[in-house]
C-alpha cells in the first residue's frame, strides 16, 4: 500500500491530528521537541456487570453490546477478591472490557464525540476534573443505547460503562489541551485537574416547613 493510499484511508481524527493538531499543540504548549507533543495512546472501555453473579446471561449481553460498540471482542474481567456480603467469589466473572489502539481507537473517539455523546439526554458537558494527574481522562456513561450500534428494542438491560482515554501527556493540562483540540465536550469553565466545588446547601424555602422563625422583638 502506498503512502497516498494509507493517508486517504486514515481515520478522520487521526488525519486531523497529523495535519493540524500536532503543530498547534507544539506551539500552544511551548514545546521545543516534536516528540514531546501529547498524543493518544489507547482507549479502555470497561463495563461492569455485578448482577452476572446471579444471572450469567447478563454477562453474555454485555459482551455482545461492547463488541458492537467497539468493533472488537472484549475480554472478561474477574473479581480479584471474595466478598461475602455481595456473594462474590474470587475469580468470578463480573464484567468485560476492551482496549482500543490504532485506527480502531481513532474511529471510536470520532463516533464518541460526534454521535454518542450528543445523544445523551439533558447533556451539559463532561467534567474536566476527572484526570489522574498524568494526562489520562476517565468518565462514565450510564446507558449503552447512546451508541447507534445498539438496538434499543433488543437490549436485555441498561448497562453503564467507564471510558478511559490514555494519552502520552505528562500533565492534566496537556491532556485536556489534546482533547480540546478534537472538540471534546467539557463543561464550560472547568479546568483540568481542578477539584469540583461542592454545592452549597440551600436553606429552607421562606415560609415553608422548617423555615426559621423570625426573632422576637425585644420589648422597650
Amino acid at each position: 500500500m502506498s503512502d497516498a493510499t494509507a493517508t486517504a484511508t486514515a481515520p478522520r481524527l487521526k488525519q486531523k491530528y497529523q495535519d493540524d493538531v500536532r503543530a498547534a499543540l507544539k506551539e500552544q504548549l511551548g514545546l521545543t521537541n516534536p516528540m514531546q507533543v501529547p498524543k493518544l495512546e489507547k482507549i479502555v472501555i470497561n463495563m461492569g456487570v455485578g448482577r452476572a453473579t446471579q444471572q450469567p446471561s447478563l454477562l453474555e449481553g454485555a459482551v455482545a453490546d461492547l463488541t458492537k460498540i467497539s468493533g472488537q471482542k472484549p475480554i472478561i474481567t474477574k473479581a480479584k477478591d471474595s466478598i461475602a456480603g455481595f456473594k462474590l467469589r474470587e475469580t468470578q466473572s463480573i464484567g468485560c472490557k476492551v482496549t482500543l489502539r490504532g485506527d480502531r481507537m481513532w474511529e471510536f473517539l470520532d463516533r464518541l464525540i460526534a454521535v454518542a455523546i450528543p445523544r445523551i439526554r439533558d447533556f451539559r458537558g463532561l467534567p474536566a476534573h476527572s484526570w489522574d494527574g498524568r494526562g489520562n481522562y476517565t468518565f462514565g456513561l450510564s446507558d449503552q443505547t447512546v451508541f447507534p450500534e445498539i438496538d434499543y428494542d433488543k437490549i436485555d438491560a441498561n448497562r453503564g460503562m467507564d471510558i478511559t482515554i490514555v494519552t502520552t501527556a505528562v500533565t492534566n493540562e496537556q491532556g485536556k489541551a489534546l482533547l480540546d483540540a478534537f472538540g471534546f465536550p467539557f463543561k464550560r469553565g472547568d479546568e483540568a485537574g481542578a477539584v469540583p466545588q461542592q454545592k452549597k446547601r440551600r436553606g429552607p424555602v421562606r415560609g415553608g416547613k422548617g423555615a426559621a422563625k423570625p426573632a422576637a422583638k425585644k420589648k422597650k
